[in-house]
């Protein structure tokens, strides 16, 4: 008899869907059938288990991922169970927070935004502080307030009323990171960032709800784990706390979102944090040739934050793989170009078969140009996605202001399409909300009558959107949007644009809303669908019908496949980024060798890198090709074009400067020599800057030393030190024992039961042990987590908690205090 579930699945998927209890962690390499082990678990726990579907959480990073998930399970166990918790971190927590925010005295139809949203924000802070762009601009404040928000500090402000504390001298990103946060607490607005933070608050600080939702979630699988944040985790780990069943399942190999705060040693270490973890190596390949793999592995091998592993295929070996050097970069397009009409001829592939990858945008300029030449169509993912549209947003705001009256919606729509209400208008209106206490749109209402608010155009906005307010009791989003559409003028606005494309989005948009419609089969709640709709930011509308050949970056191309792959732009500087590498170091390269490896496991049946001589303007150096080409062995591939033994010494040469950099490590109060400056002591480390804050002694002075500088030493000879630079050491190795006492738990779980927590730390040149409630610890790289992290805390010097814990076992919260395991990366 055919099971429908446990067939056609290798011994390792096999094992995988049937560890159902546990921690579980599963190794899934590129191309091993990830996505078919995680869906036939599901479908196994329903089915073989007898487990109800809302009672199993399972998250990953997209609504692409999560929607083809939903539909395979449905697939196996029919249309009848509920799969709404098969979902993203960003949608479950949406969920979360439609039932337990009223605990912060937010209300249900809290306002979402995304990146537009945020800017619109932006620009009416700009103009309240009279800021222009050569001052500051959106990116850089956007990347500041991502970047603030990653700590929980900022909720003492915007939930629990605290009053920001201005330190003496508050630069202005910090003016307008606190004119951004009272403008979305006035809004009861959450940025992406939020979401998240707001449910781990939540969950911290209420217990009854904590409790709720971990007896609720009796199974919790993480897909694509290796891309796991801080809070990502750590929300996880504490709603598995009391059934104790967390699969996580990934790659650290495919781990490329360091930058925006992935933590793989969540995954590579998850056996020391959960000792009795099962571990499964899923290794079998389904997609690429051998040829392919092999090349794969050998690069990868290089890196050092990993779990060994070979990938392997029964696929036949198939084409070689082929770097191509080309003498400029019109040679290397052109050579593309035509290999590209050599697979078409040969292999009777269609355009859309041939995929080029490249590291950054601006390679695709000459990519683009070749295409044309050789009239070869063509198109560019990643562009603006859809949802981010002119057009779209325009609909969603007017929706939205329907439905919230927020300001941010009020100020994209009063004067659009224009009305004539200029910027005067809007700083009297903007004063008078102010001083009532009122959001923008209630103020209009309530002020019509005011002389610099009675402006024609004011009192028509005024009442279209109380129209469209009794409109929407009566009809459907679909049919509401139609009216908006005719009622504000904004269908007239785009088709005298002359830009069919914002006509067809409209289209599509409302089509979309219809199919919704009908799948429900009722009324769509218009709050539901705004905060929903604010999720899918990468929606991708191109249609993979369009016989073309795709463009992308290698971030875009992650979990995609196919059959022929270019990977152009193999050059130093560009892959490995030159930006990055400079930012963050060993850590960046490993992860810039990770988009290497995932681009050639896109590949299906040939893989091809190409690179080429000329003037390297990313890094002000002639081109060369990547080290990465250079780590590869001569066997794996097969080279075209000429590559002179000249340049690749060259090559080599240049990369033996750039890596003669100091690879010691020094932390606060560490003695240290420097040839100039001689002796001096380490007063701070700065993660953001690279660099050491050093007390020299014999100059007085405090200097800013690069981490990379080669010529600072470490010494430990206490007997050439002054009684001065004694006193000054004691008082470093004091507060060295102070910081580390400071290091508790910041997840208090709730204030009725807390743990008593033993925490022994051994410190020494390697490495630091930590031995906590008999839970071993031990990580090379532990000591540097740990500064980076906790650095900029170091001056609060945090009295040690002594934590009292009443005697009730009943709290399954307990079993697992003693995993502490983020304090080590926090």
């Amino acid at each position: 008899m055919n099971d429908e579930i446990l067939d056609n699945l290798n011994e390792q998927q096999l094992q995988a869907v049937k560890t159902t209890e546990g921690y579980v962690r599963v190794i899934a390499g590129a191309g091993s059938g990830k996505t078919k082990a995680l869906t036939s678990r599901f479908a196994y726990i329903v089915n073989r288990l007898g487990i109800n579907s809302s009672n199993i959480l399972c998250v990953t990073f997209t609504n692409k991922a999560a929607q083809e998930m939903k539909k395979r399970v449905k697939a196996i166990i029919g249309d009848t169970f509920d799969v709404s918790l098969i979902t993203t971190y960003h949608g479950f927590c949406v969920r979360f927070l439609r039932e337990e925010i009223n605990k912060i005295h937010y209300p249900k139809s809290f306002i979402i935004l995304d990146v537009e949203d945020q800017k619109t924000i932006l620009r009416d802070v700009f103009t309240e502080l009279n800021i222009n762009s050569k001052e500051l601009t959106f990116k850089q404040v956007l990347r500041f307030i991502s970047k603030s928000k990653s700590g929980s500090e900022y909720l003492n402000y915007i939930i629990e009323n605290d009053t920001i504390k201005n330190k003496e001298e508050e630069n202005l990103l910090e003016k307008v990171f606190q004119k951004y946060l009272e403008k979305q607490k006035r809004n009861y607005a959450l940025d992406f960032d939020d979401l998240i933070n707001y449910t781990i608050y939540i969950l911290k600080n209420f217990n009854d709800v904590l409790l709720k939702w971990q007896k609720n979630l009796h199974y919790i699988q993480v897909d694509e784990a290796q891309d796991s944040s801080d809070n990502q985790f750590l929300l996880v780990e504490m709603l598995s706390r009391i059934h104790n069943n967390l699969f996580m399942v990934g790659d650290p190999d495919q781990t490329i979102y360091e930058w925006r705060g992935a933590k793989p040693e969540y995954l590579v270490d998850f056996d020391k944090l959960f000792p009795n973890c099962e571990t499964i190596i899923m290794n079998q390949n389904y997609r690429s040739t051998p040829n392919i793999l092999k090349l794969g592995n050998h690069i990868i091998k290089n890196n050092k934050i990993r779990v060994d592993k070979d990938m392997i295929t029964q696929n036949p070996e198939g084409f070689e793989v082929i770097h191509f050097h080309g003498q400029n970069e019109f040679e290397e397009t052109l050579w593309v170009s035509s290999e590209i009409k050599e697979i078409i001829k040969t292999e009777n592939a269609k355009y859309s078969d041939i995929t080029i990858l490249y590291r950054a945008n601006h390679i695709s300029r000459n990519i683009e140009q070749s295409l044309i030449r050789e009239n070869i169509p063509y198109t560019v993912f990643g562009g603006i996605k859809f949802f981010e549209r002119k057009e779209i947003k325009d609909v969603l705001s007017f929706l939205r202001l329907i439905v919230f009256e927020d300001d941010i919606s009020f100020l994209r729509m009063y004067n659009n399409p224009t009305k004539g209400l200029g910027k005067k208008f809007i700083e009297n209106l903007n004063s008078i909300a102010q001083s009532q206490n009122l959001s923008l749109f209630k103020a209009l209402e309530k002020n019509i009558e005011h002389k610099e608010l009675s402006k024609k155009g004011s009192l028509e906005f005024i009442n279209l959107v109380k129209e469209l307010k009794e409109i929407s009791k009566t009809k459907s989003i679909s049919d509401l949007v139609k009216d908006i559409l005719d009622k504000s003028g904004l269908s007239e606005l785009y088709r005298k644009d002359g830009d069919e494309d914002r006509l067809e989005n409209i289209k599509e948009l409302v089509n979309s809303m219809i199919i919704l419609e009908n799948e429900n089969k009722e009324i769509i709640n218009i709050e539901e669908y705004l905060q929903e709709v604010s999720l899918f930011t990468d929606l991708d509308t191109n249609n993979d019908n369009n016989d073309k050949v795709k463009l992308m970056t290698i971030h875009i191309s992650k979990g995609l496949e196919f059959p022929y792959v270019f990977l152009c732009g193999f050059t130093e500087g560009v892959l490995p980024s030159a930006m990055s590498i400079k930012e963050r170091r060993k850590r960046a390269l490993e992860e810039e060798r990770r988009l290497t490896y995932v681009a050639i496991t896109r590949a299906e049946k040939r893989f091809y890198m190409t690179e080429s001589e000329g003037f390297n303007f990313t890094n002000g150096l002639n081109k060369y090709p990547s080290r990465f080409l250079f780590e590869i062995s001569d066997e794996f591939y097969i080279r075209k074009g000429e590559l002179s033994q000249e340049i690749i010494d060259e090559a080599k040469l240049q990369l033996k400067r750039n890596d003669i950099e100091n690879t010691e490590v020094f932390n606060i109060g560490d003695l240290v020599f420097h040839d100039i400056w001689k002796k001096g002591i380490v007063k701070e480390v700065d993660i953001d800057k690279n660099e050491y804050l050093i007390d020299f002694f014999e100059t007085g002075k405090e200097k800013p030393i690069d981490f990379s500088f080669r010529f600072l030493k470490k010494f430990v000879d206490e007997e050439v030190l002054t009684d001065e630079m004694i006193i000054e050491k004691k008082q470093s190795d004091d507060d060295w024992e102070i910081y580390m006492q400071s290091l508790n738990n910041p997840v208090q779980e709730n204030e009725l039961e807390k743990n008593i927590s033993s925490q022994k730390i051994i410190k020494n040149d390697e490495q630091i042990n930590v031995v906590e409630n008999n839970l071993v610890f031990e990580s090379e790289n532990l000591k540097d987590a740990i500064f980076e992290q906790k650095q900029k805390d170091f001056d609060k010097q945090i009295e040690n908690l002594e934590i009292d814990l009443k005697d009730d076992k009943k709290n399954s919260n307990v079993k697992n205090e003693e995993k502490k395991w983020w304090n080590f990366w926090n």
